[in-house]
């Protein structure tokens, strides 16, 4: 048994009631495969009284490395070489924000989400504290227990229904058999009120879903209805249309249109070849490391276009070179103030999927380094796992010619094996609760 500490380690005292085990770790293989187990977390956790994906997740957001989450062989892995004096002080920070009463400093705390919040219910004193929404954990713990949630609540009514329809049909056997009471139907028991109940709430239910069913037939069928009439706005036809127009209008839908031009690849000079081309001046009197993120801002403010997706196409283009894993921690709290949407995340992967693409005719290694990139935009929430995983399954020719996006995307499998496998992980584990 690993030694055993105080919970919290700033209380010197030997008789302090609250100790864990002190993390054991072992490092196994060598190069890009190395990686850290770490040997006691599920000890550890439970006498934390969190759950272990808790805190592996936990290092891997502060460590900026890949983890899995609830490994059945209890194999818990941080890629990359860490100490295990490193991941016990990473600990400290877990239970100072997610362990420890804000009042009393007690760990005797339980974790309860509701309405968005995340509430630590002092079980000493009493106190309710909320963590701080902020902190990169509090998403992961706010959506695994929402996916939680919902899916216990499908298998209890599915469980539910099964066991009222064996129910109702041992009692239709008995009326068959001669069994039921001499009074037929007429003196219904308690009992059988509460079965009618039940089948009330089924018919209830069933009739509930055959209305939502009818309404979203509805709604396709208006739909039809709607693209029946409606104007087709593909780029191509946009583009069509602008040609048509007076110069004076289609250079106003070149520096506003750029809902309509997804790529950003209108004629003329637009406000996003201003933006780029103001950066990329700056980028050669300072070097490009020494570009102010505020100026940035507030040039592209300036331009009116602080809030567009096709800003981020621009950034992720001129603000990183072959340095890049080394520049997205810089770079990332502005890009994270102007990402607010799918649509931002996906200009974000393709600026760099044509950045990437650019760069490595002189430096092949390029391709190597999308993973750790794609791990540090992860890392930092800039993207998303269901829009990188949607990105991953399919090449496309809007940024990059064909072959170069196979390539990208090929050099990105690890990162996606590992998306996938950590997804798998995490429903198997809630299926199995």
């Amino acid at each position: 048994m690993a030694a055993l500490v105080n919970i919290r380690r700033d209380v010197t005292d030997p008789f302090y009631r609250y100790k864990m085990e002190r993390l054991q770790t072992k490092i196994e293989g060598k190069g890009n495969g190395i990686k850290t187990v770490v040997v006691n977390l599920s000890n550890v956790a439970q006498q934390l009284a969190r759950p272990g994906a808790y805190l592996i997740k936990y290092f891997g957001f502060e460590l900026g490395a890949q983890t899995n989450l609830n490994p059945p062989d209890d194999r818990w892995i941080i890629n990359g070489a860490h100490e295990a004096s490193k991941l016990q002080e990473l600990l400290d920070g877990f239970i100072a924000k997610f362990v420890l009463c804000k009042k009393c400093k007690n760990p005797e705390t339980v974790v309860n989400v509701k309405d968005g919040r995340i509430l630590l219910d002092c079980k000493a004193c009493g106190q309710r504290t909320d963590v701080d929404l902020r902190l990169k954990l509090s998403g992961f713990i706010l959506k695994n227990n929402v996916t939680k949630k919902t899916k216990k609540d499908k298998a209890e009514r599915r469980a539910a229904r099964n066991a009222k329809q064996q129910q109702q049909n041992g009692k239709n056997v008995g009326a068959e058999d001669g069994s039921g009471d001499d009074n037929g139907s007429e003196q219904a028991s308690p009992i059988d009120k509460d079965n009618a109940a039940d089948s009330d709430d089924d018919a209830l239910t069933r009739k509930i879903k055959a209305e939502a069913q009818t309404l979203e037939t509805r709604a396709t069928e208006r739909e039809v209805r709607d693209d029946e009439w409606a104007v087709d706005m593909s780029a191509e036809a946009v583009r069509a249309r602008a040609q048509q127009l007076p110069g004076e209008f289609r250079s106003k839908l070149s520096l506003n249109g750029d809902e309509e031009e997804e790529e950003g690849e209108g004629g003329g000079s637009t406000v996003y070849d201003q933006l780029g081309d103001w950066i990329q001046e700056q980028a050669n009197k300072e070097g490009i490391d020494k570009v102010d993120d505020i100026a940035i801002y507030l040039k592209a403010k300036e331009l009116g276009i602080e809030a567009k997706h096709r800003t981020v196409l621009v950034l992720a283009q001129t603000l990183f070179n072959e340095n890049i894993t080394q520049q997205i921690s810089k770079r990332a709290p502005l890009l994270k103030k102007i990402i607010s949407s799918e649509r931002h995340e996906k200009a974000l992967l393709g600026g760099t999927e044509r950045l990437i693409g650019t760069l490595g005719k002189e430096h092949p290694e390029m391709f190597d380094k999308i993973v750790k990139i794609l791990q540090l935009y992860y890392h930092y929430d800039l993207i998303s796992e269901e829009v990188v995983t949607k990105w991953g399954t399919k090449a496309s020719k809007k940024y990059v010619d064909l072959a170069t996006s196979k390539k990208v995307r090929k050099a990105a499998e690890p990162f996606l094996k590992w998306l996938a496998e950590a997804e798998e992980e995490e429903s198997s584990e809630e299926e199995d609760e």
